[in-house]
Parts: structure tokens; sequence; C-alpha cells
């Protein structure tokens, strides 16, 4: 075995197989031994116990809408990816729209890269954009290295990414499905919300009568016809409508290729307590009521929903204007996933072994990251230190989001983060971003330690 440079031990390793006491070692930046917590200390290795703290794998977010370039103010890949470091998450996937320009060509992409190369701080893919008059990109894109492409079937809310009609859906997919791709959806029937009362002024129950459920159900029914027709392999983001689990569990089992996400939004905030007026808590889909959550839930334990992802949208706190219509939609919430979703799980009986499996496992599993998502032999040694029963109060001016606007603000969560690392290298400690093992001052430029992803090719 190649001798360690790094041993973390703590009585808590969460490992494919469960919770166990044990000693992980690392050499280069890869996991190659998870032995016992008494394995003698390798001669030479840094080495840390962690006690009774919980080791989980870094957590994997494939839903991150970094804005940069374009539209930096809202969020950056030095603020991104220092809020995701603070909070666990050591790979994201950033979404190809809310940037300008979007990720729709290869040469789009170039420029988003170069950008993030600069300064960012965890691991990062790269989605594509399906949208009209694009399909000949498509294949371009998925050669330089995109994970998978998004599209949306209503406007997206910026004009430079509109939808796909039907026709232009088709196209697509067929494209895609032709080398072998991943098409994400944004799954709302447009006709249905044209059909909606529409969402003015600041009662949240206007806004969730604007977004009903059977938009939602309609485009997954529809997206699953077309993706059974095309044989192509198909994502619903963000599911909000638990109506629709049955529809993509009877998918599944007729041997449709389909995988459907959540957010901790959806799992920890209801309808029914969110003010009048506080559009923070606007999202599109929306925030659904209590007894939709608790079938969401069901379908995470039952295994119908894959992963739980941030879907990060921020805007300037000047775009959150307190009428429904006008407010700019989007949950910021990159840096609070794990103890917001670990704090409503503990509550239902769920452990962190399966907080794991929704957000590191699960996300890393879709978009074939096969170095990432879990604490064994051969993997990155990326790891979240958590401690679960320790509790801290939101602030929102102590995150790292470039604009401290959350539906978090003031409530107290379950599961401090201690520390995140990547590939052997402690990147954050107690929320502070680390520069060669040094806390960094808050803002301050530190060193990029993330690497740039590209797709895998399958096996």
């Amino acid at each position: 075995m190649v001798r360690p440079d790094l041993v973390l031990r703590s009585r808590r390793v969460m490992t494919p197989d469960g919770p166990r006491a044990a000693s992980v070692s690392v050499a280069d930046g890869r996991i190659v031994a998870v032995g016992p917590y008494d394995t003698p200390d390798p001669d030479g290795a840094r080495v840390e116990d962690l006690g009774d703290d919980v080791l989980l794998p870094g957590l994997v977010d494939t839903h991150v809408h970094v804005n940069d370039p374009g539209r930096t103010a809202w969020e950056g890949f030095g603020s991104a990816t220092r809020a995701a470091a603070a909070g666990g998450v050591t790979t994201l996937v950033d979404m190809p729209l809310n940037s300008v320009p979007p990720t729709t060509t290869v040469p789009a992409l170039e420029v988003k890269r170069a950008v993030a190369r600069r300064s960012a701080h965890v691991d990062i893919g790269f989605w594509g954009g399906a949208v009209p008059g694009n399909a000949p990109d498509l294949r371009p894109l998925h050669d330089a290295g995109v994970l998978g492409f998004k599209a949306f079937l209503l406007p997206s809310g910026v004009d430079e990414f509109p939808p796909l009609a039907p026709d232009q859906l088709r196209t697509a997919l067929r494209e895609i499905a032709g080398f072998g791709g991943l098409l994400i959806v944004h799954a709302e029937d447009a006709r249905l919300i044209d059909g909606a009362p529409p969402p003015t002024g600041p009662r949240y129950t206007d806004f969730l009568a604007s977004r009903p459920r059977a938009a939602e159900n309609e485009a997954i029914a529809g997206l699953i016809a077309l993706a059974h027709e095309l044989d192509a392999r198909v994502h619903v983001l963000h599911l909000s409508s638990a109506d629709a689990l049955p529809l993509i569990a009877d998918a599944r089992r007729k041997g449709v290729r389909i995988t459907v996400e959540t957010c901790p939004h959806f799992l920890t905030l209801t309808a029914e307590e969110v003010p009048d007026g506080a559009t923070e808590f606007k999202c599109c889909p929306p925030i659904r009521e209590a007894a939709n959550q608790d079938a969401l839930w069901a379908g995470l334990a039952a295994g119908e929903i894959d992963c739980v992802v941030s879907d990060h949208s921020p805007c300037t706190a000047d775009l959150k204007v307190d009428d429904f219509g006008r407010a700019w939609g989007g949950i910021s919430s990159l840096q609070l996933g794990l103890p917001a979703v670990w704090t409503a799980a503990r509550r239902r009986g769920h452990t962190l072994h399966d907080v794991a499996r929704w957000m590191s496992t699960g996300p890393a599993a879709l978009v074939g990251l096969d170095r990432k998502g879990a604490i064994e032999v051969g993997r990155d040694a990326d790891f979240a230190v958590l401690a679960p029963d320790e509790t801290f109060t939101v602030d929102p001016a102590a995150l790292h989001h470039r604009n401290q606007v959350t539906a978090y603000a003031g409530r107290t969560l379950y599961g401090v983060v201690r520390s995140t690392w990547l590939r052997g290298r402690k990147i954050a400690d107690h929320g502070a971003i680390t520069d060669h093992g040094a806390i960094a001052d808050r803002g301050a430029t530190s060193e990029p330690t993330g690497r740039l992803l590209e797709r895998q090719p399958r096996t």
C-alpha cells in the first residue's frame, strides 16, 4: 500500500455500509485504506482524531446557479465555492443559465471554465444547456465534457435561456439520446401555468395557486412518454409535487430511464409557514403544503427520489421585492443544505447514513463522478466533519453567499460543520476558509483549491 500522508480517525465514519469506528488513510488526495479505529499511526503522516464527530463523504451538489460571469452581483465562483466549502460541499455542478453567456456552446463553456479556474475552492462540473436552435451544439458540448444538458419547458426567468417547445424538446432529446447523454428538465407545463391565476401581490397563497401541482405532473408525464419513445435518459429537477412520484415509479418499472431530485426547501419548509410578503421563500416550482412534504419524505424513504440538491438560486436583495409576482424566484441555501436536511431527517427517524446517500452518493452517481460520493478505497479524499447534535441559529450575515438573503434566517438547525476536506486538504475550518492550512479572512482571496471536472465515460 502507498504510504499515507494523512489519517482521519473517528468513532463514526459514514461508510457505504453504514457508520463504523475507523481510521481513513489518505495518500496523494485519494483514500487508500479504511481500517480499524486503532490502526497504528503511519510514520510521517498527519493524524487527526475527530472523536465523536461524524466523518461524512463530502457533499456533491449537482444543482447550483453560480451566475458567473455576467451576473456576479448575484453570486460568483469565489463566493459560491466558499459557501459550499463552509457547508461541507466538496463538489458542485454549475447550471448553464443566469450567467452571461449561458453555457449553450463550447466557446461559452470555455469562458465559464476560465472564470471558475481562477477562484474555485471546491471541485466544479458544468451542465450544458438545451435551448431553441442549439441542437448542433449539443454533441460538441458533450465531447467537451459537460455532465448533461438542462432544458426548460416554460420561461426560465432570463431572456438568454429560452424554453423548448414540444417539437424542440423532441429534437434535443433525440440528439442527446444518440450519444448517450443526459437531459435534465425543469418540468412544469407552460399551458397549465398560463391558465392558472396570475401571481400578483404579497399573499403566498396566491403565488402557490399560480404554480399548481398539475403543471408538474403533466410535464413529467409528457417527459416520461418521450423518454420511453426515444429510449433516452432523463432527470426531473427540483420535484415539489409528490403527486408525480407514482408516475415516475411506474415508468421505472416499465424500463424508462428516469431519475428525480428534490431540494432541502421542499423537505424543510411548508407553505403554511410562509409569511405574506416574504419573497425569500419564493421558488419555482413552489414550496407546497405540509401534507405534500410528508409524501416527499415517504418517497425518499422508499428510494423513489434519487438525490437531494440545493437548487441554490440567489439574487441581489433588491430583486426580492414583497410582491410574489415580481420578485426573483430562488432559494439561497448552498451553505445550509446539510444542517437543514439533517434537522428534518433526524426528527423523522432517518440517519446520517441516509443523508449521505441522498446528498453525496446519489448526486455523484447521477452525473457519473465515480471518484466522489463515498468513503471507500479509490475515491477522492473528500470529507465533511459534522457535529450532528450541536445546533446553531442561522445568521445571514455569517454566510459566505454573496447576498445574505435566505429563507432559513433565524432558524435553529442541528449539525455544525466542523471542517471540510478536498482531496485530503482541509479547505474549511469551523466555517472559515483555509489557505495552506491557515484561516483566511472572510471575503479574502485565498488560493483556489478546486479542480474543473469533466464527464467520465460510463462503463
